[in-house]
């Protein structure tokens, strides 16, 4: 029906005839762009880093292996990408005016990663990476509404809020019944937790500033150079490193190492496609996923509220889901015309 037909007009299109019966175009809407988002960060950014935290415990419970010990063999992983970049001929820490904000970037990931790592280790697993995420959430919330020009929609904020919700219900009756004897231990721990999720909010709204080419590569790269650059001389200086003999501590590290890259590249590439609010919401299946391994693996108790929160972490993420995937492509596409 097209062959007689090479180029169509405005006048042709399909949404000033209805009832054509000529194939649709390629939907151009964000709408595709905003689930791939979301799907990334759910399938690649999630799933992976909910078996960082149980790993780096696994490790640590095994031969003592300090978390500064097991970011350095991440690094490591992250050094990888310079031939990447080599053979795309780009530079290894991008363009000259986007070198700050790049290493800026770098900066806030590695407080992000050694909190947490640290934090693991110092609290369930489970816990620290829920205090985590909901730090994250929040920050990315409040910093995306000084730097987006696009608020969130009511449903996103109702799922925002209630996946938040979820990760309070997991924590606070742990707070209340923390050891006395430990209480200062514990809440150190959780600090660490609450300050890598900020600067992890703060790193995902940096990445998603950065505009060039190349920049993910780039990003993993400098991740990668400025950590090693840090943890190995903090190392030797705050921790006392150990070189492990159980094969199980090395197979922990590794795999920590290979399924964070995983992640750090998917939930960097979802925010450049999605809201950094959304996000996060979104990584919360990282808790979720905790959760499973520290009660069927590391066999650590998992309490009722545990399963509540995890259960309205996971109807708040289908909340934020279904509501971009029932959005009409029409007003997104009447949004784009008032911005241009």
């Amino acid at each position: 029906l097209l062959t007689g037909h090479p180029s169509r007009t405005p006048q042709d299109s399909p949404q000033s005839h209805p009832l054509s019966t000529g194939a649709p175009p390629t939907p151009s809407w964000p709408l595709a762009t905003l689930m791939k988002g979301l799907l990334v960060a759910l399938l690649g950014g999630g799933v992976p880093a909910g078996f960082v935290a149980p790993f780096t415990r696994m490790a640590h419970d095994a031969s003592a292996i300090p978390s500064l010990e097991i970011l350095l063999v991440r690094c490591l992983f992250h050094l990888a990408f310079a031939c990447r970049l080599r053979c795309g001929r780009a530079p290894l820490l991008g363009p000259a005016q986007a070198r700050r904000r790049l290493l800026l970037h770098a900066a806030a990931n590695v407080v992000s990663v050694a909190c947490a790592y640290s934090s693991f280790v110092a609290v369930p697993s489970a816990n620290a990476a829920t205090v985590r995420k909901g730090s994250s959430t929040l920050g990315s919330a409040l910093l995306a509404l000084c730097v987006e020009s696009r608020p969130l929609s009511g449903y996103d904020w109702f799922g925002l809020l209630g996946s938040t919700l979820g990760l309070f219900i997991m924590v606070v009756p742990d707070l209340l019944s923390l050891d006395p004897s430990t209480r200062l231990d514990d809440a150190f721990g959780y600090t660490l937790a609450c300050l890598g999720g900020v600067a992890l909010a703060l790193a995902l709204v940096i990445f998603r500033a950065l505009d060039f080419p190349a920049k993910l590569p780039t990003a993993a790269f400098a991740f990668g150079a400025l950590g090693g650059l840090v943890c190995a001389p903090a190392m030797f200086l705050l921790q006392e490193p150990v070189l492990p003999a159980e094969p199980l501590t090395w197979s922990c590290t590794v795999a920590i190492g290979m399924l964070a890259v995983v992640s750090f590249l998917c939930a960097s590439h979802a925010v450049t496609l999605a809201h950094p609010a959304l996000v996060c919401a979104v990584l919360h299946s990282e808790v979720v996923v905790t959760l499973a391994v520290q009660y069927y693996v590391l066999r650590e108790v998992v309490t009722p509220f545990d399963v509540m929160g995890a259960g309205v972490i996971l109807g708040s993420i289908s909340i934020i889901a279904a509501q971009n995937v029932s959005c009409h492509p029409r007003d997104e596409e009447e949004g784009e015309d008032e911005e241009g």
